[in-house]
């Protein structure tokens, strides 16, 4: 009992705080200056359109247009700081999981509702900390975003140092939860006012600002595609193989970065609540048991009761113990899949861009376009809940395996029961084996008598092909009979394998845990393909290059004065410029020969019919013909530059 007490007087004595300033508060009166934030911003954007209000009111000048917090498809600049942003809001987002913060109540059928409306008055209490990131106007969006992010900064410092207590963590509950989203508006403050110093040294014309449709690792990564592959590449290292490649050309975006961020601490906390909350529940246990002690011992007739009172002291001690190791596991394995699904969110890409789906299952080759794009919208959402769900299911599950193993193997130990658990085990991996061992001997037994020969020695396997067909029938026949008895314990096995599996991976978003052909139930696999998909589109390194080399010719077509033949730089010759055109395109026909035969003049000519109505490995072959007669033996005497020449895989 005095243990009870106490851990009853640490949990529950924390003393009432009263500093004048409640978060959830706070955090409602925050949506004034948000909202004029967010208004200001809007008068500086103008609008690209013209609309009717514009020409009843003349002297908005198209004012007042769309603020946009974050390009979550094709932005890749101020990834860590829009990440910080999500780490800064992380706490306010753990909210949307409780239903105290809102002011008002609804009957329990309206609670979607509910959830709408404390998502929407999140989002808007911190749309200024994305938007003064994201505005072109550097200035203004610096001064805002200081202002706003010092506020945030000064009230949450000011609640944490003079209440910092709470019933669960103890007398630092909010300095332990609420540190990372300190640390996230200490880096925002920071970002802010170096995008004040950058914003006045461009408006003192000291620094250039200069966007660019493309990214800098993105004209890399073109490049290397345009390289001939060596010869030899280098080995990569263990680390390299089995955890991790670091590839210089490409980047995550920063809903990808924000949505890992937001996971982890999300993770952070939960495990922080889930810990303290077990030895809570845990020390109930202890005083319900000494309770029923007290009762045992007053009374004489309880003996049944009594011989329980040890057992139930045996279970709470090996659940404690068992729950704590257990949250380490369950967590580090959540930290992990976080991070794995960044490797998956790459590897996956970058297959498309290579044209690969065979990864995908054939019905999502196609997806829906507007479903792709409202996957990019439910993603970020998805996954964080997903992650914090899957923690505590997998860590339920792996809390009952500690149970099994315990009451299984420790306890018997412990208790002298050694030879008696090991007897036990032994019978059952006996018949285990035996099983699995006559499933093999099936397969060796086809693999001796009932198979032909090799076709030839370097054979890897024999042929699919039966011999002895008279002994394979009776074989066949009376292995019916032991295996319709075997099929039995087949399907329980299937059953729970399925059901391990499931769990284990219930978290992982990228990975379908439906059979095949009914992957259209897993909403989240579903979300994750939509997603991948949009982005494979939207930010291709090839296609957006391809874009920047027409918006750059454009803009030097337009910039191009009409005085420019009169300047003393001699422009380049017609003859030149053919000359590389033609460089150009036998460049490309050379690394792709599949393109001859979709060139104007190949589809016009009685040729192309019969090309079309040949298998098409008569017209690779075609191709490749006539990629070799493009090398006329007068580029070969003039001793042409080398170019590298891939080997296509179809030729």
């Amino acid at each position: 009992m005095t243990k009870w007490n106490q851990v009853e007087h640490v949990e529950y004595t924390v003393p009432e705080c009263q500093n004048g300033i409640s978060m959830n508060l706070f955090m409602h009166v925050s949506l004034v200056p948000a909202v004029l934030i967010v208004a200001v911003l809007s008068f500086l954007q103008r609008r690209a359109q013209r609309l009717t209000i514009d020409h009843k009111l003349p002297f908005l000048k198209g004012r007042f247009g769309i603020v946009v917090p974050l390009d979550t498809i094709g932005s890749l600049s101020n990834r860590w700081s829009y990440g910080f942003a999500f780490g800064a809001v992380s706490y306010n987002v753990l909210l949307l999981f409780s239903e105290h913060y809102i002011p008002f109540t609804l009957p329990s059928w309206a609670r979607a509702i509910v959830y709408l409306v404390g998502a929407l008055e999140v989002g808007l209490v911190n749309f200024p900390l994305f938007a003064c990131l994201s505005t072109p106007f550097r200035t203004a969006g610096a001064v805002l975003g200081i202002l706003y992010s010092l506020s945030w900064i000064i009230v949450t410092l000011w609640d944490i140092f003079t209440c910092p207590g709470g019933k669960v963590l103890g007398k630092y509950q909010k300095l332990i939860i609420q540190w990372p989203c300190i640390l996230s508006y200490i880096f925002l403050l920071g970002r802010f006012l170096h995008m004040l110093v950058k914003g006045v040294r461009i408006h003192l014309q000291m620094e250039q600002n200069t966007e660019e449709l493309i990214e800098q690792h993105q004209v890399q990564h073109v490049k290397g595609l345009l390289k001939k592959a060596p010869a030899q590449s280098k080995p990569l290292s263990w680390f390299q193989r089995k955890v991790y490649e670091w590839d210089p050309y490409f980047k995550f975006p920063n809903r990808i970065i924000g949505t890992a961020i937001i996971s982890l601490v999300g993770l952070y906390t939960m495990t922080l609540a889930d810990y303290s909350l077990s030895n809570v529940a845990f020390d109930q246990l202890d005083k319900w048991k000494n309770t029923l002690k007290h009762l045992v011992d007053s009374c004489n007739q309880t003996e049944a009761l009594g011989v329980m009172i040890p057992q139930l002291e045996e279970f709470i001690d090996v659940s404690r113990k068992s729950w704590l190791a257990t949250t380490i596991f369950a967590s580090l394995n959540s930290v992990a899949y976080t991070f794995h699904v960044l490797v998956c969110y790459r590897k996956h890409l970058k297959r498309l861009w290579k044209g690969q789906k065979g990864f995908i299952p054939e019905r999502f080759h196609t997806p829906n376009s507007a479903a792709s794009v409202a996957s990019i919208a439910r993603y970020s959402g998805w996954q964080i809940a997903f992650t914090l769900w899957g923690y505590l299911i997998v860590h339920f599950v792996h809390y009952l395996f500690a149970l099994m193993l315990v009451y299984v193997i420790v306890l018997p130990i412990q208790d002298g029961k050694a030879l008696s658990m090991l007897s036990n085990l032994g019978i059952i991996l006996l018949t285990i084996g035996l099983v699995i061992a006559l499933v093999i001997m099936q397969i060796v037994l086809v693999q001796i008598f009932f198979l032909q020969d090799k076709l030839s020695p370097t054979d890897k396997q024999k042929p699919l092909a039966l011999n002895n067909r008279k002994a394979f029938h009776c074989f066949n026949y009376f292995f019916f009979f032991y295996n319709v008895v075997m099929g039995i314990s087949s399907c329980i096995l299937r059953l729970l394998c399925s059901i391990v599996v499931g769990t284990w991976l219930v978290s992982r978003i990228d990975r379908t845990i439906m059979q095949r052909g009914y992957e259209n139930m897993d909403a989240g696999f579903s979300t994750w393909i939509g997603m991948i998909f949009s982005d494979h589109y939207h930010n291709n390194p090839v296609m957006v290059c391809f874009c920047q080399l027409l918006v750059s010719n454009t803009l030097e077509r337009h910039t191009m004065s009409a005085y420019s033949t009169f300047s003393n730089t001699p422009s380049e010759s017609p003859v030149n410029s053919r000359a590389r055109s033609r460089w150009a395109l036998l460049y490309t026909l050379l690394r792709n020969p599949h393109l001859i035969l979709l060139r104007k003049h190949h589809l016009s000519s009685p040729l192309s019919l019969e090309t079309s109505l040949s298998p098409q490995s008569d017209t690779v072959v075609r191709a490749c013909v006539m990629a070799s007669q493009t090398k006329s033996p007068q580029a070969t005497a003039q001793s042409l530059p080398e170019i590298p020449v891939m080997p296509s895989e179809d030729c």
